[in-house]
C-alpha cells in the first residue's frame, strides 16, 4: 500500500539533460533534484489533486515516488513525453560529465613500457659544504650579541638583510640547507 499525502506546494520545475529540479516557491530549502540515472520509472496518474506526473526513484536512491501536478494541465503530456525522452535517452548513453574515448587498438604493453633510469647522483661531504660550523656560529653569535645590525641590500637575494658579521656570507649560510 502506497502512503498518501494530503498536501501539496507550490513550485518551479525545471528539467535539463541530465536530471530533473522542483523547488518550492515559498520555501527555497523545500526542493529536490532527481538524476536521470536515479529514476525507476516515470508516468501520469490520478490523484486527489487531478492527472499528476509521478517520478519513482530506484530502491538504492530510497525508493521515493514524487507526483507532480503540472499547470496548465494541457503541458502535462509535454513534459510526461520530455522527461521520459530524456530518461530513456540517458539510459542508454548517460553523461557523467566527462567525455571519454576508449580506443579499439591500443599498442601492445611492451611498447608502453618505459625502462627505468638511473639517476647521475655525487653526494659531496665535506666541512665546506655542510656549512654546519658557520651556521652554528652564526647563530651562537647572533644570541651573545643582540645589537642591532645594519640593513642592507643583499645582490645575491634581491631582499633587504641584516649585514651579515665579517667572515659570513649568504653563500655559506645557505649551504646548511
Amino acid at each position: 500500500m502506497e502512503p498518501v499525502i494530503d498536501q501539496g506546494n507550490l513550485g518551479t520545475f525545471f528539467i535539463s539533460n541530465v536530471r530533473v529540479v522542483w523547488h518550492a516557491n515559498q520555501a527555497e530549502n523545500f526542493n529536490v533534484s532527481i538524476p536521470y540515472h536515479q529514476m525507476a520509472a516515470v508516468r501520469v496518474r490520478d490523484s486527489k489533486f487531478g492527472p499528476a506526473l509521478v517520478i519513482e526513484c530506484q530502491q538504492r536512491c530510497g525508493g521515493y515516488i514524487l507526483g507532480f501536478r503540472v499547470d496548465p494541465s494541457d503541458q502535462l503530456a509535454v513534459v510526461f513525453q520530455e522527461i521520459q525522452s530524456l530518461h530513456r535517452v540517458f539510459a542508454t548513453t548517460p553523461l557523467f560529465g566527462v567525455d571519454h574515448v576508449t580506443e579499439e587498438k591500443s599498442a601492445p604493453l611492451e611498447q608502453l613500457t618505459v625502462s627505468r633510469a638511473q639517476d647521475d647522483v655525487e653526494i659531496v661531504d665535506t666541512e665546506e659544504a655542510s656549512g654546519g660550523d658557520a651556521m652554528a656560529s652564526y647563530l651562537a653569535e647572533g644570541h651573545s650579541k643582540r645589537e642591532e645590525r645594519e640593513i642592507i641590500l643583499s645582490p645575491e637575494l634581491g631582499l633587504a638583510m641584516e649585514k651579515l658579521p665579517d667572515g659570513y656570507t649568504v653563500k655559506s649560510l645557505w649551504n646548511v640547507v
